[in-house]
């Protein structure tokens, strides 16, 4: 390995020493040398006199870098090194994992207990769904078990089944690690049998048996089960994810021990005195499907020479191997491959006069790899897709990776525009991902009406059309561009919040903001089982006097339309308001109900995907009945599945059912006038808005401002930065991506503060409450950055309930509680802690923050954020601490009185 190493010889010139390594076989992608010079005379011919090469070994491999330092030696200014675009695309791989599940019923060592172990040998977050059969259950299977019987940090599932998580552990004969839970049982005449189901809550997957709950039998009249796992009634076929087995059971002296005969005169009656409980152990296969999630990246910058304009692109991803770049370019929309003029990268050939494939050479780091491309202004585009062996190759969404080039120069690069872009690698303005396409619509339209041909053939009328949608979409593009107040500076932030103060904090009917009081505490009526009572809404009714005096001020209710799920996540006709909670009467009646008792109701609105009624003449679904008769124009076109005529997203496809390409004028005016009638019919006050991150919050201010909600919250969800499957402190980009959503909203509209949960996960579960205060020494949660607009939670109806997607870390529930109850933001519960051993807690901390008139805008002092610890200080009212470690109150002027205490959690008040 050579190197060269470059030194500036003027002190006005801005280089720094730097050193670039020359491989002799295999020369490295040369990274430009962007010059900044004081002098404005700086040309080709003294650029020579600004440095000096000292080169200590061989010179060779120099031709592709040196063609690159005569390119970036002739820059002009300083301005043009930023990148002018930036992109990140996900590239997401399903592998399937093949492990084992293990359940072993063995005696114990009194010869009086048995203890069954469950276990699996695949990484997860696996959890135990038990309970018991008693011997008289009568139409019930499940019971839940003896306390005693129950292993610690288990969790009670209302009054008939218990969730218990998988430990590591590594007691397998192989010596492998396990995810494993002991229960210990004394057989008895009561107890018949345990019952139940395993689940990975990474992925949401339940394994049971056959379509049924596994059974382990502790009497032996269970024996004719076909269900039963064991000798007692053995095991024939594990269907589906746990694939086949033998139902012969292993019965060596290494895995089964015969259970000893029970003394029946202490619990057994003459029916079952000559029986006997027989030890097993039976291990089946299981499958699982890991993502494996890796990304590639292309920034773009320009290099201005004397005579042309470059475009210089570093492309690099992180997939491991020997990846291939396989790529070309295009002149126009038609994106028509083609090969560009040299120079081309090192080990690049040419395939079929139509691409060119590029060795992609290995980052020093040694993480993935990169190349350098350098291509002329004259093409539009750059097309791409990756190899990374004989049987795997990457697209997006289908089709070839296409990054845009006549347009990466063009957007506004002011300093207003430069807070937009999120700090993260690879993440792109939300404003330069818009705009981007409007200015492409434009620049087609106007290359359109001002060619030669276009003249004579189109009339007057048709011009005019085209003015007229060039003129709209530059309306959409000024009004983007005026909203965009992304990551807020703590200056600008505070006067932004002072500015709006007493409009959100002073209650007016008559301004319908979407943001409320300010004091709001809203509680989610529902779980993922209501639906399966056919009554929810007579039952919620029910408790509308006690969710009010527990302090709740708005209720957000499930979805009210037909669907095709019961959940009524997956909506088909909207105007039909008989869905699996109730009729249409019993929901208007719940809705007076809590507005007597002076709580505000939220619908959830399912905006972004409808279920159509019929299928085109392909057999695919996107043709749509009932009152709102849409065709296949209201489908987006760059959705795969469903075939749609509109435009292309302008978010994230929901690939389970049609996306709605809101971009539609007529769908638009559909939606804003069924929310306007949902809001006189039903008597909503305001929205949770469903999947918000699939479709613009431009969009959602129309719908907005047209159905003038008291308080609106949506749900944009993405995931968390990790590194090695850890999560990393700065979550700076994931909650700007929320930041930028309601931006986009105009501010109509708050969100909820996932990066806030994400957070709390981590802290409190590994026990480092460090991570609860960012760089500026705020809250790292979208409460740091825009309070008024953060609606914050630990559970709902997805992360907890039966799905338990991101269950919070069981146990820490009311530590979870006691920091959003006491923090600015808006405080969420859910239906299921209200209601359950956490409520007294909860009112206790919904009483303090009332009392104290604590609210979204309220000001944090951290006072400590450490490993075992964190505290702080809010509106000098309230002050409290969470975790195992030590702090009190300053002592001074205030005198501090303890409140509240809980478990690993203290709230005190100034006296």
């Amino acid at each position: 390995m050579s190197s060269i190493t470059i030194e500036p010889l003027f002190y006005h010139c801005h280089i720094e020493k730097t050193t670039i390594p020359i491989h002799s076989s295999k020369p490295k992608p040369f990274i430009p040398l962007f010059l900044h010079c004081s002098s404005s005379n700086f040309n080709t011919s003294n650029a020579s006199s600004f440095y000096s090469f000292k080169q200590p070994h061989r010179s060779n491999s120099l031709a592709f870098a040196a063609s690159s330092i005569d390119t970036i030696s002739t820059l002009q200014s300083s301005h043009h090194d930023d990148a002018l675009f930036s992109k990140s695309f996900p590239i997401n791989q399903i592998h399937m994992v093949e492990g084992k599940i293990t359940v072993r019923l063995e005696q114990g060592k009194d010869l009086r207990t048995w203890e069954l172990r469950v276990g699996c040998n695949l990484l997860g977050k696996w959890v135990l769904h038990w309970g018991v059969s008693h011997v008289d259950d009568v139409g019930r299977e499940w019971d839940q078990p003896p306390s005693n019987m129950i292993p610690p940090e288990s969790v009670l599932i209302k009054d008939y089944a218990i969730e218990t998580p998988l430990k590591k552990s590594f007691s397998s004969d192989e010596g492998d690690t396990f995810h494993e839970v002991r229960i210990d049982t004394k057989p008895n005449n009561e107890i018949s049998a345990i019952n139940f189901v395993l689940k990975d809550e990474e992925t949401g997957v339940w394994y049971q048996n056959m379509g049924r709950d596994f059974k382990i039998p502790l009497l032996d009249f269970l024996k004719e089960d076909t269900n039963v796992i064991g000798p007692k009634g053995g095991l024939s076929l594990w269907p589906g994810t746990l694939g086949q087995i033998s139902n012969t059971l292993h019965k060596s002296d290494a895995n089964v021990h015969k259970g000893q005969q029970y003394n029946s005169s202490e619990s057994r009656d003459s029916k079952q005195e000559n029986s006997q409980l027989e030890g097993f152990c039976v291990e089946m296969p299981i499958t699982k499907k890991v993502s494996i999630n890796n990304s590639v990246s292309i920034s773009i910058k320009k290099c201005y020479e004397s005579w042309a304009v470059k475009n210089i692109l570093y492309f690099e991803t992180d997939l491991p191997g020997d990846i291939v770049l396989h790529w070309g370019v295009c002149r126009d929309d038609s994106r028509r491959w083609e090969v560009p003029p040299a120079p081309h990268p090192p080990e690049t050939v040419t395939f079929e006069d139509r691409a060119l494939r590029t060795q992609l050479q290995p980052r020093d780091s040694g993480n993935g790899s990169s190349v350098l491309i350098t291509l002329g202004e004259e093409f539009s585009g750059f097309l791409f897709v990756l190899k990374q062996n004989e049987n795997t190759w990457f697209k997006y969404m289908g089709n070839d990776f296409y990054i845009p080039l006549s347009s990466s120069g063009r957007e506004d690069r002011s300093e207003d525009v430069k807070r937009g872009v999120s700090e993260e690698a690879g993440q792109e303005s939300s404003f330069f991902a818009f705009t981007e396409g409007i200015f492409n619509d434009m620049r087609n339209l106007v290359t359109d009406i001002s060619s030669e041909k276009s003249q004579k053939r189109k009339p007057k009328e048709a011009k005019e059309s085209i003015l007229q949608e060039i003129e709209r979409l530059a309306a959409e593009a000024f009004n983007f561009f005026r909203s965009s107040v992304p990551t807020f500076s703590e200056e600008a932030a505070a006067e932004y919040e002072a500015s709006t103060e007493s409009e959100t904090l002073t209650p007016d009917p008559k301004v319908c903001s979407g943001t409320g009081t300010g004091y709001e505490i809203v509680c989610q009526g529902f779980n993922w089982e209501s639906h399966k009572s056919g009554r929810w809404y007579r039952e919620l009714k029910e408790k509308a006097s006690e969710l009010a005096s527990l302090g709740c001020t708005v209720v957000w209710l499930p979805p009210p339309t037909e669907s095709v799920s019961p959940e009524g996540y997956m909506p088909k006709d909207l105007y039909n308001l008989n869905s699996r909670y109730g009729n249409i009467d019993e929901l208007k009646d719940l809705v007076k109900t809590f507005h007597e008792v002076g709580i505000k109701a939220l619908g959830d609105a399912v905006l972004n995907h409808r279920c159509a009624h019929y299928q085109n003449n392909n057999g695919i679904w996107n043709k749509f009945g009932g009152l709102l008769n849409w065709d296949d124009r209201a489908v987006v076109a760059d959705d795969p599945h469903f075939q749609g005529r509109g435009n292309k997203s302008s978010g994230d496809n929901f690939h389970a059912a049609p996306n709605i390409d809101h971009s539609q004028e007529f769908v638009r005016k559909d939606l804003k006038e069924w929310l306007c009638w949902l809001r006189k019919e039903v008597g909503y006050d305001g929205w949770r808005l469903d999947f918000a991150r699939g479709f613009w919050g431009g969009y959602v201010k129309d719908y907005l401002d047209a159905s003038e909600p008291y308080f609106s919250v949506g749900e944009y969800w993405d995931s968390l930065s990790y590194t090695n499957g850890e999560m990393d402190h700065n979550q700076d980009a994931h909650r700007q991506r929320i930041v930028d959503w309601i931006t986009a909203t105009n501010g109509t509209s708050g969100a909820f503060d996932v990066t806030t949960k994400g957070i709390l996960h981590s802290a409190l579960e590994r026990c480092e409450y460090w991570r609860l205060s960012d760089q500026q020494g705020k809250p790292p949660g979208v409460i740091g950055w825009w309070p008024s607009h953060a609606v914050t939670f630990i559970e709902n109806h997805d992360t907890g309930s039966t799905q338990g997607h991101w269950r919070f870390p069981i146990g820490k529930e009311m530590q979870g509680y006691a920091y959003i109850l006491t923090h600015p933001g808006t405080p969420s519960v859910f239906f299921d802690h209200i209601f359950s051993h956490y409520e007294t807690e909860i009112e206790k901390l919904i009483s303090l923050r009332k009392r104290n008139k604590i609210h979204c805008r309220s000001v944090v002092q951290i006072s400590k954020a450490e490993r075992d610890v964190y505290a702080a200080i809010i509106d000098e009212k309230i002050a409290m601490k969470m975790g195992p470690g030590h702090f009190k109150p300053p002592s001074g002027s205030q005198k501090w009185s303890l409140a509240i205490e809980g478990r690993d959690y203290k709230i005190w008040e100034a006296s």
